[in-house]
């Protein structure tokens, strides 16, 4: 090889010297961005001079999903404004592009509403508190995903008719506690940072409320061990699957659990030989050897949520010997709803997206997460099927109980928000007054009236036969 060359490239590959910044610093850079995008700039909605209807938003987001599906979605979404809200994350982004954004980039959920956050068990077999939903993740602007989480905590405290003074306290503490987190991770050393866990178990919320507070972690106990009694030999494969002739077979239940065509699954008559052989692939060495213990011996397509309604999604049974099955959830993955205003993914598979965004904002993942691509182009993440998952149920909470999930929320997101951005800077530009509080949580207020027009508009193309949706029994 030329020396000239060789030295050329020896010269590339070193390491650029990083310029260190004190957290002081970062913070000062932080509060500069103030000047050209204040706090109370954040604060109230008003529609955009030429924003997109919400209904052709929608559409446009049924393209490349299963047909006879997409009236499932809709009727789903048409069951409230809070399910609505769930299932609309495409038309919030665009939303969320046309107010004042302040630069600060974090990896972004990108679908941060109250659903999309709950319990699950770490490779440890502890149980964590976290967002457990990252289809969406894409970095983008840390606000973006504040305000779609400040928002769905109006909309599911309108949704159990609180009052609204209520409402508007539980927002403002949500914000308030996502503020206050962050400027603790800004004090904290990187790696206690990145170590940071909630743990379920030790959850203790700084609110005072102690009678809420221990209401909150008896109930919490009581699911754990309910999920740790829900073994998957002895729940989950009697739920879901049948003996066909001594062959396992996942159980059908059109049309919310069904097996594919091979029109609908290229892969169907190998076994999905190629798209396996492709998720092992992305799995590291010493899962490698966990996996090859096990075979498939089926797959199903799964209904699952609301917003993933149409999209390819499916379980798979592996054995690796009897009374020793492991469920695998295959969910596909498309573009992030933020894509059109963020910028496109860094990943040619956007399977490999979620999944390296999910490593960057969970302080724990699943062993199995991995990625494939299909015979049909379609991407895909796989991960293990409700490992001790833990969801909350928004209809069951009081004020006091919602106003203390909405805090474990707000804790999650600006936990995941310091692993992947600058704590200093976006606590810096936050400040330590109620300003930026009060900006989300006026936001938050108004853009809630906004879904809920949306929403009667929605209500209003089905009834008007402008979109089909159907009702499940």
């Amino acid at each position: 090889m030329d020396k000239a060359v060789s030295k050329k490239a020896a010269r590339n590959t070193q390491a650029k010297p990083v310029l260190y910044r004190t957290p002081d610093e970062r913070a000062a850079e932080g509060r500069v961005i103030r000047d050209s995008v204040s706090r109370s700039s954040q604060a109230g909605w008003a529609l955009p001079a030429r924003r997109r209807d919400p209904i052709e938003l929608l559409n446009e987001s049924n393209e490349g999903r299963l047909p006879s599906l997409i009236p499932i979605r809709f009727g789903r979404m048409s069951q409230s404004p809070f399910a609505f809200y769930r299932g609309a994350a495409a038309v919030m982004a665009a939303d969320l592009a046309s107010t004042p954004t302040s630069g600060v980039q974090v990896q972004a959920c990108g679908d941060a509403h109250l659903m999309n956050f709950g319990g699950f068990a770490t490779p440890e077999r502890n149980v964590i508190f976290d967002i457990n939903d990252l289809d969406e993740t894409l970095p983008a602007p840390f606000e973006w995903d504040l305000k779609r989480l400040a928002a769905s905590v109006v909309i599911a405290a309108q949704h159990l008719e609180l009052p609204y003074s209520e409402t508007v306290r539980i927002a403002a503490d949500l914000v308030r506690e996502y503020r206050e987190r962050m400027h603790d991770y800004a004090s904290m050393r990187v790696l206690d940072v990145w170590y940071d866990r909630i743990d379920l178990q030790k959850y203790q919320d700084r609110s005072g409320d102690s009678a809420i507070v221990e209401a909150t972690r008896k109930r919490i106990a009581q699911r754990i061990e309910t999920e740790r009694r829900k073994t998957v030999p002895d729940h989950l494969y009697p739920k879901l699957v049948t003996e066909q002739g001594g062959r396992p077979r996942i159980k059908d239940d059109p049309p919310l659990m069904f097996h594919p065509t091979e029109e609908m699954a290229p892969g169907l008559q190998s076994g999905y030989a190629e798209a396996i052989a492709s998720y092992r692939d992305s799995l590291a060495d010493h899962v490698r050897v966990l996996f090859d213990r096990f075979r498939i011996v089926d797959l199903a397509l799964k209904v699952v949520g609301v917003g993933s309604v149409g999209t390819m999604c499916g379980v798979g049974l592996f054995i690796a010997s009897d009374n020793d099955p492991l469920f695998l959830q295959v969910k596909e993955a498309r573009a992030s709803v933020l894509e059109p205003y963020a910028g496109k993914s860094g990943y040619a598979n956007h399977g490999q997206r979620v999944i390296a965004g999910q490593r960057i904002m969970q302080s724990a993942s699943d062993v199995f997460l991995g990625w494939s691509r299909g015979q049909n182009g379609r991407h895909f993440y796989v991960r293990q099927l409700r490992d001790m998952k833990i969801s909350v149920v928004i209809e069951a909470l009081d004020a006091g109980m919602l106003r203390q999930y909405a805090r474990m929320c707000a804790h999650a997101l600006a936990r995941a928000h310091a692993r992947s951005g600058d704590p200093a800077m976006i606590a810096g530009y936050m400040g330590s007054g109620q300003t930026f509080d009060d900006a989300m949580t006026e936001f938050a207020t108004e853009y809630s009236s906004q879904n809920r027009r949306d929403y009667r508009d929605f209500v209003q193309a089905i009834r008007e036969g402008r979109i089909e949706a159907v009702m499940e029994g």
